[in-house]
């Protein structure tokens, strides 16, 4: 069977490697990967490597994508290779290669595979998923309701823009007892706590009403 094959001891490391992807995916979209360490920034380009690890991070693509997104490419192809591999093994010799050979080739694999896909996949990603200005700097700005509705105590996510034009990924909950904010309202954020901002509504269907 399909779930012996992906569950047996020689590719637990690809089984993990799954799931890790799911997780990393989950916690983006229901926005918790915002509160977790900075991993959505990208590698600082004045940083001062010698030629050959600075050839190396270039041919892996490091510093073309944010690192969360190269991370989820690498365990993509890490995994699809991993049982690929594995299962051509078995037709061949009617075996899988133990976890510590089929690991080690699987991720030397993944490597060169990865940076093949980020290099285009960097000339079409938006450039403006991180900034370095504070995140306090959001307060007086709009924000736009993304994902989920936001109620106090239930917070939804929103994508705000800085004074720069990057964008950035934040949970709002209204500001006042009572609102609810829907998909798609336009709100200004007033305030903030803790990871949580505080905002009223531009929309016409709640108040306070915001004009202009």
């Amino acid at each position: 069977m399909m779930f012996d094959f992906w569950l047996a001891s020689e590719n637990l490391l690809f089984a993990g490697s799954a799931m890790l992807l799911i997780l990393l995916m989950l916690l983006q979209l229901t926005g918790l990967g915002d509160f977790g360490p900075d991993m959505d920034t990208d590698l600082d380009p004045s940083l001062d490597v010698d030629g050959v690890a600075d050839g190396l991070l270039a041919f892996l693509g490091l510093g073309r994508l944010p690192i969360m997104i190269w991370l989820a490419l690498f365990l993509l192809a890490f995994t699809l290779i991993g049982y690929a591999g594995q299962q051509m093994v078995a037709l061949v010799i009617g075996g899988l290669l133990p976890m510590i050979l089929a690991g080690p080739a699987a991720a030397l694999t993944a490597l060169p595979v990865t940076a093949a896909l980020a290099r285009p996949l960097a000339r079409i990603m938006p450039k403006d998923e991180t900034t370095a200005v504070p995140i306090d700097s959001l307060i007086g700005r709009f924000a736009v309701i993304e994902i989920g509705t936001a109620a106090q105590g239930s917070a939804a996510r929103a994508k705000a823009v800085d004074i720069h034009g990057h964008s950035h990924f934040i949970m709002v909950e209204p500001d006042n007892a009572g609102q609810t904010f829907v998909t798609g309202e336009k709100l200004l954020l007033v305030r903030r706590e803790g990871h949580i901002f505080k905002a009223i509504t531009q929309g016409e269907q709640n108040l306070p009403r915001l004009e202009g």
